[in-house]
């Protein structure tokens, strides 16, 4: 019989983290967080993490492991989320995964990273080659590597195509042969039963909960929360630093976004993020339940 792990989601502010609370204290669970954001230490105000006394009440998993500057891949988190559910399953409790990051969130259905090991050499190779060259530089190599056609990569985007010719260069394959192999993989949580649930609200509600989320973290200090993680290298981390909240701060504290526009610059942002969020749970996500997170009992979530 299957291992049973369960799945909490939902767009930003929709008020995932106290109704995840109250179901994991009712059914002796434990939490495993499935935010981009929340692995980071310092990055508290602007990520809306569970505080302390939240954390108190249920055990949580993959919150606060990494300094800011220590980048966080797909690969990494699978093989921590992995080894957070046997030892959970272990103690024979059960396993809440709460968050809504689409690509770590996608692990639990489906294979989302192949096994292409890329040296750091070969990376920082191609890292010059396109800083020296250009990006039409990247692209042609790999018209070179691949005679059969690049597919659908983006071949304007230089994150991916930086990316493709890194796994081209270090496994020797074409990207149609990378494709087949990483299709071939079985899913990181094969052997578990995975039940879904996706939290919503109306439009107006989560509007207003955008708008209050982002005077709360304002209020509670998120200027002077950048301020120490800039200290700490936060912009070391492109990822982190370019998080809603936090570039939005740092464009005021380097005087290009005026103080009087910073809270609506975050809740217009914040607003667009959810919309993405939406169209992503919908297009990506296998069949699961839809309940709206104002009226949702936790006895009947799952």
């Amino acid at each position: 019989m299957p291992r049973l792990l369960h799945v909490l989601t939902g767009p930003t502010a929709v008020g995932k983290t106290e109704l995840a609370l109250r179901w994991a204290e009712a059914n002796g669970a434990e939490i495993v967080s499935c935010d981009a954001l929340l692995f980071y230490r310092g990055m508290d105000l602007g990520t809306a993490k569970p505080t302390v006394a939240e954390r108190a009440r249920v055990p949580h998993h993959l919150i606060d492991i990494h300094d800011v500057t220590e980048p966080m891949d797909v690969a990494r988190y699978v093989t921590l989320a992995r080894a957070a559910a046997e030892d959970i399953a272990a103690r024979g409790h059960a396993m809440l995964v709460v968050g809504g990051s689409g690509f770590y969130l996608k692990s639990f259905f489906a294979p989302v990273a192949d096994e292409v090991s890329v040296p750091p050499e070969l990376r920082a190779g191609v890292a010059a080659k396109l800083t020296a060259e250009g990006l039409p530089a990247l692209v042609t190599e790999l018209h070179a590597l691949n005679p059969a056609g690049l597919g659908a990569l983006d071949t304007a985007n230089p994150r991916r195509v930086t990316r493709a010719l890194e796994r081209c260069r270090a496994s020797g394959q074409t990207l149609a042969e990378l494709a087949a192999e990483f299709a071939r993989q079985p899913a990181p949580f094969a052997g578990w039963e995975v039940r879904c649930t996706r939290l919503d609200r109306v439009p107006a509600d989560l509007d207003a909960r955008v708008a209050a989320r982002t005077d709360a973290m304002l209020h509670a200090g998120l200027v002077d929360e950048v301020r120490r993680l800039r200290a700490a290298r936060l912009e070391q981390n492109p990822s982190a630093a370019g998080a809603i909240g936090y570039r939005e701060t740092l464009a005021m504290l380097d005087g290009i976004l005026p103080e009087t526009q910073l809270a609506a610059e975050i809740a217009k942002n914040t607003r667009a993020l959810v919309k993405k969020q939406r169209t992503w749970f919908r297009t990506q996500l296998p069949p699961h339940r839809a309940l709206d997170a104002a009226t949702a009992e936790v006895a009947s979530i799952f």
